[in-house]
């Protein structure tokens, strides 16, 4: 491994161009010294920042010291800072490792910005890759972390992702590389280094190429994934139709894709329903039963061979949301809109057939009319029907979902409910011959 090896390797990937400022990611162990040498010798313009994580007490600040040296060296900018880990660990319910890592990302972007660097550089290798890959499969992560680590991800790039770790530690040989050990490195307590130094070497010494065999199977798992998002985001934006503030999805294009797991995950899983959820709805899919699924900012209804979802609301919902109308006020806006008239000239009057205007007998009516939204156990005289009939049995009928029903509120006179807004009177508040005055109700905005 030479220089001109990292230059080829940056310009096949393009990972930066000759006028780019790189910010080296250097905590002073091996690979990201070797990372510094060989930018430094290939004359790339470049910066150098560094964590102390306080991990190691002076062995910690030993690091520091020597990276400040090389950046010193090379008369090139350093960057340092000092980390709590431990506490920042405990206060954020997290290991020590997931806090190290997020306090050093957060660290490189705001230094990168601060002083005007392009990409932070880590130092992480093909031996990286694979452990990482090991890792993932160990714990069982999915396809979504065999993939490998990208040699690009924002402002972050990997430029040392052509080289093994023999490679590195071949160079730093011969170019007479200083840097320094953390023995941490070598306590197998850590899955990672359990994986670096038992379980690679086994899998070496079945397949010498293990890790560059390894490397190719990640490369093509990505591309496979690339392509296998692309059609998933092209089959999503065909499944889904909006209305309003709902989203639709119909259950029979849904489930004429096969396999459908990866497209109902593809699709749900951005409104917040996890692996669990969608595998419940998948069994429940041919069922005529309606079902219902909450994730934090969504819900989901199962009905009528479709799937809606809509924005999570409040956790609970007035049932008995009442507003005295009439005489007092003839207008409302809020929860819906209502405008009142009262019409005394009957013989003129032409019944409208829009179910947004109910025509009332005014003198059957009880004032102040109230509104509310229905209850179990709600019945009422549909129009032109001399029966009582369940409002539940009325929705059944009507093909009212779920949202519809939840949606519906109810024009009452006294008791008795004199309006479905929107949708049928109340037989008992119909306009007779004996009708002497009209109370005309226009339900929306016009």
């Amino acid at each position: 491994m030479e220089i001109r090896d990292l230059i080829r390797f940056n310009r096949e990937k393009q990972l930066f161009t000759g006028n780019d400022r790189i910010l080296l990611a250097v905590s002073g162990g091996i690979d990201s010294a070797v990372m510094a040498e060989m930018f430094h010798g290939a004359g790339f313009k470049f910066g150098i920042t560094h964590c102390n994580f306080s991990l190691r007490g002076g062995e910690s600040d030993l690091d520091e010291l020597f990276v400040k040296s090389m950046a010193y060296r090379m008369k090139v900018p350093f960057y340092a800072t000092t980390f709590d880990t431990p506490a920042f660990a405990l206060q954020n319910g997290i290991s020590i490792q997931m806090a190290a890592r997020e306090l050093r990302y957060r660290w490189f972007e705001s230094t990168r910005k601060e002083h005007r660097f392009d990409y932070v550089a880590t130092a992480h290798h093909l031996d990286d890759q694979a452990e990482t890959f090991l890792i993932n499969l160990i714990r069982g992560t999915g396809i979504a972390g065999l993939h490998g680590i990208p040699l690009k991800n924002g402002t972050v790039i990997r430029p040392m992702m052509f080289a093994i770790r023999m490679e590195i530690e071949q160079y730093a040989l011969s170019h007479h590389v200083e840097y320094r050990q953390d023995q941490s490195n070598n306590e197998t307590k850590y899955l990672r280094n359990k994986i670096r130094h038992e379980i690679i070497p086994i899998l070496g010494s079945v397949n010498p190429g293990f890790v560059a065999g390894l490397t190719e199977t990640i490369r093509r798992i990505g591309e496979f994934e690339q392509v296998g998002n692309r059609a998933l985001e092209d089959l999503c934006r065909n499944l889904l139709s909006t209305s309003g503030k709902e989203v639709i999805i119909d259950v029979n294009r849904l489930t004429a894709v096969s396999p459908v797991e990866p497209l109902a995950w593809a699709l749900l899983s951005p409104f917040g329903f996890n692996e669990t959820q969608v595998a419940n709805l998948l069994t429940c899919l041919g069922s005529d039963h309606r079902q219902l699924f909450n994730s934090p900012t969504h819900r989901l209804v199962k009905e009528r061979g479709r799937l809606t979802l809509t924005p999570a609301g409040p956790a609970t919902r007035e049932k008995t949301v009442t507003i005295s109308l009439f005489p007092r006020q003839k207008k409302i806006s809020k929860p819906i809109h209502l405008r009142l008239k009262r019409i005394s000239d009957v013989s003129r009057y032409d019944i409208p057939v829009s179910p947004c205007t109910a025509s009332l007998s005014f003198e059957k009516l009880q004032f102040p009319l109230t509104l509310r939204r229905w209850q179990p156990g709600d019945s009422f005289y549909p129009l032109g029907m001399k029966k009582k009939k369940k409002l539940s049995d009325f929705f059944i009928d009507g093909k009212f979902t779920l949202a519809e029903k939840e949606a519906a509120w109810l024009l009452c006179s006294g008791k008795d409910i004199a309006w479905i807004v929107g949708h049928r009177i109340d037989h008992r508040f119909r306009i007779t011959r004996a009708t002497r005055e009209i109370l005309c109700v226009l339900s929306g905005e016009a």
